[in-house]
């Protein structure tokens, strides 16, 4: 339970695993239902409807989402896929004014479970939810069988109301999606990607130590591992880099690289960040990177000189894009 327990504190707000019981002062909620993993602009018009209409009713205000991420469980062979992992995923949710994020867990059972009884073990008896809203695509239940329609048809059975909301898109008409953020993060368009998100991407994890090859050559790294976040790009990002310092989060410009280092035969996939003008000790503490600018794909380089040089054009880059940014 603990990535739920840290997504507690980011947040803000509740974050309740529906397994343990609902606390009462949540039911009776307008809830949106969705997995909403990247929570971009569209999923922020499903969330909002929900919290408009919970402002009017004098309802509580909650989020309905299923960890972990439903293709992670049905299809584990595929490569990472998630934008939004639990903890950023709140504190993106966390972040609207919502007074809880519900969690679900997804598993293989789970997902053999009717569409009908979804709405009446989860929502209705689970929940005791007073208005559902879902986006215009949502689909849950085995083989995907249940859809606005029937939300609508069994919100009259069960005695709640039901709001689908229909498709939000960009100015030039296209739709916002998970999709088209992963289509530009992993063609390095990290602008792309912050218009749909409506912010900056970001990758988030505990910073491990690391051979300290970066101190000896004068450029000292942060070092966090991907997990199971989607990969974009490899290659060299100016970035603004989170550090907690208790409740607060501390901002600093600096400079990453995503990739397997080749110059040193690396294999894994790593986030180093350098942040400018930064002394401190980061092992062990926990660090959000948001991609501002994609500077340059990942190289190979004959020796550590020809490597030092390379990071000190990458900052003086990065620099430059950051206070254009």
């Amino acid at each position: 339970m603990m990535p739920y327990a840290n997504a507690a504190a980011d947040a803000g707000m509740r974050v309740v695993h529906l397994a343990d019981g609902l606390p009462e002062e949540l039911r009776g909620s307008a809830v949106a239902v969705g997995n909403f993993d990247g929570v971009h602009r569209g999923h922020r018009a499903v969330i909002g409807e929900a919290g408009r209409i919970a402002r009017a009713g004098g309802l509580p205000w909650t989020v309905l989402t299923f960890e972990p991420h439903p293709r992670g469980v049905l299809r584990p062979d595929q490569p990472p896929f998630r934008l939004t992992p639990v903890r950023a995923k709140a504190r993106a949710i966390g972040a609207m004014g919502v007074q809880a994020m519900i969690v679900v867990r997804f598993d293989p059972a789970f997902s053999r479970r009717p569409a009908t009884s979804f709405v009446e073990d989860i929502l209705a008896d689970g929940l005791g939810a007073r208005h559902v809203v879902c986006g215009y695509d949502f689909v849950f239940g085995h083989n995907r069988e249940g859809d606005s329609e029937l939300l609508l048809h069994l919100g009259c059975r069960f005695g709640f109301s039901f709001t689908c909301v229909q498709q939000v898109c960009d100015e030039e008409g296209r739709p916002y999606s998970a999709t088209r953020v992963r289509e530009h993060l992993t063609a390095g368009d990290t602008a792309g990607a912050a218009r749909i998100l409506g912010r900056p991407f970001e990758l988030e994890g505990p910073v491990e130590e690391g051979d300290r090859r970066g101190r000896t050559i004068g450029f000292p790294t942060a070092n966090v591992r991907l997990a199971d976040y989607l990969q974009p790009a490899l290659g060299v990002y100016a970035v603004r880099a989170g550090i907690d310092e208790g409740p607060a989060t501390v901002w600093r410009d600096g400079v990453v690289n995503l990739g397997h280092r080749p110059t040193f035969g690396g294999n894994e996939v790593l986030l180093e960040s350098h942040l400018f003008d930064f002394d401190g000790d980061l092992y062990d503490r926990h660090l959000r990177v948001q991609l501002i600018d994609h500077l340059r794909a990942e190289r190979t380089f004959d020796g550590i000189d020809a490597l030092r040089a390379q990071i000190a054009a990458d900052a003086a880059q990065a620099r430059r894009a950051l206070a254009a940014a």
